[in-house]
């Protein structure tokens, strides 16, 4: 008999058998023939590397807002007017007149009035100042609105008309007039005032959309063991992939339900092709409501420190349009990392003992340890500003790769609303989530599994269903207080 190998097929078929016992070069197994995977065990990390650190980008809205449930379709708030009457876009004549005209507001201002309400507002007898680029005219009002008229007639202080209104600037109609009252006049014996002015507030809504994912994996893959170590925050762990699939899927959609409250529109129309147009209304998220009805300034250069346009400056402005607005003392500068960096630059500037300089006791440095030229918070005027990176503009994968939002600041403390439900004036932050939740069913974030997998047999379906669900909304109350960093000039 033959000694040797027996050919077993393409496994072994370079083995050649022999007559007699011996020793043949083609006998033995090459190492270029060997297929180490197949034969020993390599040396594995079973835990993966975490390349991409904590990858999740939610937590913005748990440190600045809170979440309420609500039972309806929609929530509603009003917000106090202005107590003072003031005007910016009022127009005078192109001739010597006594005629002050009012426009119309933009119909999507939140707010808005037409120009017969605008001067509804003014009576007989106020004392108003009107101010057109320097130039300033007091006077006082012979003829207010009557509800449906959009001009007032003023008798000027020292002069039988508007001529210096009229002569300031270039000849022609002057556009974009300034108006406010200060007081009124009226002689002894004098009837009553003509109307009294209702008190001003402006209502507010919301809608909750509705969110939803699922996670998905058949029978047989449950059953899979895999050479990863699979180890989730949730505590769960093995060597089961679909584990650390069905985490991913759900920590994705806790990010989602905090990236549409930042990123979600209105679509209330009924165009052909969108999506209001097929039913899908969306709400409004912080971006919109700060555009809408807040404060935007764009394409800011904090760290510009040439001649007329230094950083501080530019933060100066902001500080202006605060004043204008609730002036909340302490804000949160939620950024994204080019535009922290130009405000540490900024403030470095301010700080430093001669041109390159630093100083350590501002610092708090000294020259045996490393140097700390990161800013947590500053002081400006009467206003504290407490600075933070925000993950969410930084990520490449989120809104890290447009790099058209710079970053959001976001008053501190609560604000005090009317509830229309309630009845009654509530204290709330300034931001919060609404949520759908009832004794019924509480719809914060709801997950069920449904299929035949893992002892559920709710269908006969070889194959396991993870299904996530949230309805909610936030509700930006004070945006006037908000300011948004975006990429463009000024406010």
């Amino acid at each position: 008999m033959a000694q040797g190998f027996q050919d077993q097929g393409a496994f072994i078929n370079h083995v050649n058998p022999r007559p007699i016992k011996g020793l043949f070069g083609d006998n033995y197994l090459s190492l270029n023939d060997m297929d180490f995977t197949q034969q020993f065990l390599p040396e594995v990390y079973e835990k993966e590397v975490e390349r991409y650190g904590n990858r999740t980008v939610s937590g913005f809205l748990r440190m600045v807002g809170a979440e309420m449930p609500m039972a309806s379709d929609r929530v509603v708030w009003s917000e106090q007017g202005r107590l003072h009457i003031a005007f910016e876009d009022c127009s005078i004549a192109a001739d010597e007149t006594t005629l002050v005209t009012f426009t119309d507001d933009d119909a999507a201002k939140a707010g808005a009035q037409t120009a017969a309400e605008k001067a509804q507002l003014i009576n007989a007898g106020n004392t108003i100042v009107i101010a057109y680029q320097g130039t300033v005219v007091k006077a006082r009002v012979t003829t207010g609105g009557d509800g449906t008229a959009t001009t007032i007639t003023v008798a000027p202080y020292g002069a039988a008309d508007l001529s210096a209104i009229y002569d300031a600037g270039t000849p022609g109609a002057k556009t974009g007039v300034k108006v406010f009252v200060y007081g009124s006049e009226y002689k002894k014996g004098s009837s009553s005032v003509e109307k009294a002015v209702d008190a001003k507030f402006t209502q507010f809504s919301n809608k909750p959309i509705i969110l939803r994912d699922k996670y998905n994996i058949n029978g047989s893959d449950v059953a899979q063991i895999g050479w990863v170590e699979v180890a989730t925050e949730a505590g769960t762990g093995g060597y089961l992939w679909y584990l650390k699939s069905e985490h991913e899927a759900r920590i994705r959609f806790e990010d989602y339900l905090e990236m549409s409250m930042i990123e979600a529109v209105e679509d209330t129309g009924s165009t052909s092709g969108s999506a209001g147009g097929a039913g899908y209304s969306g709400s409004e998220g912080l971006f919109a409501a700060i555009e809408s009805r807040g404060l935007v300034y764009n394409d800011p250069d904090f760290s510009d420190t040439t001649a007329g346009s230094e950083g501080i400056l530019e933060f100066d402005d902001i500080l202006a349009e605060l004043d204008k607005q609730g002036a909340i003392e302490e804000n949160m500068l939620f950024l994204n990392r080019a535009t922290s960096l130009d405000i540490d630059l900024m403030l470095a500037a301010q700080n430093s003992y001669g041109e390159g300089g630093t100083s350590y006791g501002v610092f708090e440095n000294s020259a045996d340890m490393a140097l700390n030229l990161g800013f947590s918070g500053f002081r400006r005027g009467s206003y504290d500003f407490y600075k933070t990176d925000w993950k969410y503009l930084n990520d490449s994968t989120t809104a890290g790769v447009t790099g058209t939002t710079l970053g959001v600041l976001v008053p501190a403390g609560t604000s005090t609303v009317y509830d229309q439900i309630l009845g009654q004036n509530i204290q709330r932050p300034f931001l919060h989530v609404r949520y759908r939740a009832s004794e019924a069913d509480d719809r914060r974030l709801k997950s069920w599994v449904t299929g035949s997998v893992g002892g559920n047999y709710t269908s006969e379906a070889d194959e396991m269903n993870v299904n996530f669900l949230s309805e909610r909304c936030l509700c930006v109350q004070g945006a006037n207080n908000f300011v948004l960093f975006n990429k463009t000039t000024g406010f």
